[in-house]
């Protein structure tokens, strides 16, 4: 695949903004895992695109938290998230998340807030059908419209630094059944114009994934 394919149309996008999406995103399906290289040169040659976009953009998932640059191994890895790190970003997802909800509810808009409600629908049936990648994926989406129908932008701009390694806390979810009726019990609560309920639900998901995930980690 390279820049001219058009397979996100970087040509809107500077170029090292779309080849730092790309690994974002390729960090966050599990493609790239902790420990994991990345070359400059091979990234280039697969985007079709000089090393200058990719250093570039190297440097913005380094500034994200997402990669490291070990000059003593001579290379760019991607990081793996020690425990405090996760305390850390679970603090600032719960306390943006719960705001967002709680604005969704106050004056969501009604055509995305329905849109809430088929991604919600639409992670229960890849569950049903064991697809995971699907999953994980429509629940990623969910998180992502709920911010959107806060109606903050800068909400937005605070949690899109955040992306590539939610989208990986998303990748550790074992208690699908539970993610899927509580991200349906918080549409209904933003549906029904409820932000005291909304924002108790945020906060109970948020935490529920906390314990899910803090208990898997051994470090």
């Amino acid at each position: 695949m390279s820049a001219s394919d058009g397979a996100a149309e970087p040509e809107r996008v500077p170029l090292r903004t779309w080849v730092r999406d790309e690994l974002r995103e390729r960090i966050g399906d599990g493609r790239l895992r902790p420990g994991d290289r990345i070359f400059e040169q091979d990234v280039a040659a697969e985007y079709g695109v000089s090393r200058v976009p990719v250093r570039e953009a190297i440097r913005m998932l380094q500034s994200e938290g997402l990669v490291e640059v070990l000059p003593r191994r001579r290379g760019v890895f991607v990081r793996t998230l020690d425990r405090r790190e996760l305390v850390d970003l679970f603090d600032v997802r719960e306390a943006l998340e719960v705001l967002a909800a709680r604005l969704a509810a106050s004056h969501g808009d009604p055509a995305e807030v329905r849109e809430l409600g088929v991604l919600a629908a639409e992670a229960e049936r890849a569950w049903s059908g064991e697809d995971v990648e699907a999953m994980t994926r429509n629940n990623a989406e969910f998180h992502e419209k709920l911010v959107s129908l806060s109606g903050n932008e800068l909400l937005g701009s605070m949690l899109e630094p955040l992306h590539g390694r939610l989208a990986w806390l998303f990748r550790l979810n074992r208690e699908p059944e539970r993610v899927c009726a509580e991200h349906a019990e918080l549409h209904t609560a933003i549906a029904a114009g409820d932000p005291e309920r909304a924002a108790e639900v945020a906060a109970r998901h948020v935490r529920s994934s906390r314990i899910m995930v803090l208990d898997r980690m051994l470090y």
